[in-house]
């Protein structure tokens, strides 16, 4: 409650009510955001300043002491400084020494402390950098407020408060940059992640790594100790530019004399065209310098235009197609922008789509060019089809190992990254340029008069696919739900505006494997890094962005994991009740780390140190407040998903499976 006085430069502020301090006794409270030290000594009441001078100690979690002549005095709990309760000031101190005082009165038993009308908000260099952050195109910020990065912290609640971003306070700083690198894969925008120094800064270089090797944008904020502490090894400091200097592509320490607002334009720009991560280091002391700099802007530091392929190449690229009798469409996540072109020109070409991994649900699963996953997480359709081709058109794709893109066969690829084209081997035509540009400039592309009806072997392909699927439904030894079954009951009861964040292990596989896509699914995963413990993070970064993306609102978010990814980071599922955050998560619960058993066992390894011990995952995320049900009998999982997907805030449905049925 605050009452304001006539006199219009105090404000009246409650703290609190006498019965909660008892005589002898100090506290801390505070006023708005002064931190006081109430005392209460010999029937009277007080209120200093909470800061001891020495090294800004809290007074009010000291104690009141009687010294060698008799004198009581409040003692700082660090290092023993001395006060007097009711005036502040210490033994032998002078009229101008000692703690500030402030004026308290009591009304009916509240206690409150008069403060000046607080002053407008003083600009600073964090304010500056905040306004360029937003300015560029940042909305979300995931972190951990500590002692080494308040004053921007304190910028970014300032602009909270105006509503220019939203703060997700994380439990774990990984999450905070696992969910900044997912955001930055659905978006193709930068989040930024906030931390402290020291053990805040290097938790989140997991999470940094996978948006790296992913190339995913992402802005990277930590605190510093202050600057005249640098290197002789105080409370937290460590190196952190030598720290961050593998992981990012920008990485600057922001310093008094720094061009504040160019620095920050400098991170993000970076971060957006080199789709990769910007880190700047905050000292303590540079955070709160005053600063009338105005911001950065974007306008006019970014092209707008995508770079086509040369006529020479597309002229080219139309050649082998209408030389080839089976061609196939091979897409990459880098391919996800231009979605729309690249289905069209499948379409005019007739040509069957199969995907990576991370490009999953890029084209529908219903879709009649459909073919797919392929590689170690992929379908015996993409398989076929990959034995069968006489062209190869790549678009957007790495060419990881575990896709397997076969080498040997011609290949077109396509790429806006120059270095990506034939990165690891020799390919027949290397494009360098926008994919969507490619598909329009090879619209109404001649094809070979004789090609193969690959659209018709499409059809009996997933006929018998699917007919395995169903006959792998049947199997159950009595020890948990067949993944399988799992994922075709998802296929039917997930939204066709759904994004799944899918974590690591043998729930990847079985996702990748038996899930069916539709609709506008998206698919987010530790791609390059692979990384377990991605799910749930990435799932609160991509709800985040379902608030800040127009074409992303109204989407579901499902994260899916094993019960060995989901014990990396359990707690941010209370961050998901904190922030009402629509998930659904879908745990796997086998008792092991399943694919290392599995790599044991197929490297003639015993299987060691793989079994887990758990808890209820269901009881422990109503315990969190949020929904969780436990399911064992397979003829539950369609209503249990469906009350899942009913609720109002995160929920968990707890599936206990079977190791071996995946």
């Amino acid at each position: 409650m605050e009452v304001e006085m006539s006199d219009n430069t105090v404000e009246w502020i409650s703290v609190g009510h006498v019965d909660d301090l008892p005589e002898g006794r100090v506290k801390t409270v505070t006023a708005r955001t002064t931190s006081l030290c109430l005392v209460h000594f010999e029937g009277q009441w007080a209120a200093m300043d909470n800061r001891c001078p020495h090294q800004k100690g809290p007074l009010g979690e000291g104690s009141i002491e009687e010294g060698l002549e008799g004198k009581c005095w409040i003692r700082c709990p660090w290092h023993g400084w001395d006060f007097d309760p009711l005036t502040g000031k210490p033994p032998g101190g002078h009229e101008d020494t000692g703690q500030k005082l402030f004026p308290i009165d009591i009304r009916d038993g509240e206690i409150f402390v008069g403060l000046e009308s607080e002053p407008e908000k003083e600009r600073t260099v964090s304010d500056a950098m905040v306004e360029t952050f937003i300015n560029w195109g940042v909305t979300s910020v995931f972190g951990m407020v500590g002692h080494s990065n308040l004053g921007l912290a304190e910028a970014v609640r300032f602009a909270v408060g105006r509503k220019n971003l939203r703060f997700f306070g994380i439990r774990h700083e990984g999450a905070a940059a696992f969910a900044a690198s997912a955001y930055g894969k659905l978006t193709g925008k930068p989040a930024a992640c906030l931390t402290i120094a020291g053990p805040g800064a290097t938790n989140l270089l997991t999470g940094l790594w996978d948006a790296k090797v992913d190339r995913a944008p992402i802005l990277a904020l930590t605190g510093q100790v202050q600057t005249q502490v640098f290197g002789p090894g105080a409370f937290q400091d460590i190196d952190l530019a030598s720290a961050f200097e593998a992981v990012s592509s920008f990485s600057q320490t922001v310093l008094s004399s720094s061009n504040h607002a160019e620095l920050a334009s400098l991170a993000c720009k970076t971060a957006i065209v080199e789709q990769n991560v910007s880190h700047l280091i905050f000292p303590d002391d540079t955070q709160t310098i005053p600063s009338e700099q105005p911001a950065g802007l974007s306008k006019g530091r970014l092209a707008a235009e995508p770079v086509a392929p040369s006529a020479k190449e597309v002229a080219a690229a139309k050649d082998l197609l209408m030389n080839a009798r089976r061609p196939i469409l091979i897409l990459g996540h880098g391919a996800f922008k231009n979605r729309d072109q690249v289905i069209a020109f499948a379409e005019d070409t007739e040509m069957p789509v199969l995907t990576t991994f991370k490009a999953k649900g890029i084209i529908p699963d219903d879709h009649p060019n459909a073919g797919g996953v392929l590689g170690r997480s992929g379908t015996p359709i993409a398989s076929w089809f990959m034995n069968e081709a006489d062209l190869i058109i790549s678009l957007g794709s790495s060419f990881s190992n575990h896709t397997g893109i076969e080498q040997s066969k011609p290949i077109i690829q396509v790429d806006h990254e120059p270095m990506q084209l034939g990165k690891f081997h020799p390919v027949e035509l290397p494009v360098w340029g926008d994919i969507g540009a490619f598909c329009d400039a090879m619209t109404h592309a001649r094809r070979h008069p004789e090609a193969d009806n690959q659209i018709a072997e499409l059809k009996t392909r997933w006929d018998i696919w699917r007919a395995e699927k169903s006959r792998r439904l049947a199997e159950d030894r009595g020890r948990g739900i067949h993944s399988a079954a799992i994922f075709q009951c998802l296929s039917h009861v997930a939204p066709a505006d759904a994004v799944f964040a899918v974590d690591v292990g043998n729930n990847t596989y079985s996702f990748g494997r038996y899930f069916e896509t539709r609709g506008n699914q998206r698919v987010l995963m530790s791609g390059y890094l692979g990384s377990i413990g991605f799910g749930l993070p990435a799932a609160l970064g991509a709800w985040a962005a379902t608030q800040d993306i127009e074409s992303l609102k109204g989407f579901r978010i499902i994260s899916i994991s094993g019960d060995g990814g989901f014990g990396q980071y359990p707690m941010e599922f209370t961050t998901a009740v904190k922030y009402k955050m629509n998930i659904v998560h879908i745990l796997l619960h086998n008792g092991e780390l399943g694919k290392i058993s599995k790599e044991q066992k197929a490297g003639e390894w015993p299987v060691w140190e793989t079994d887990l011990i758990n808890p209820s995952f269901a009881a422990f995320a109503r315990l969190c407040g949020g929904h969780g049900e436990k399911i064992t009998d397979v003829k539950d999982l369609p209503d249990a998903m469906q009350r899942a997907f009913a609720v109002d805030g995160p929920a968990l449905l707890e599936v206990m499976t079977d190791p071996e049925l995946v």
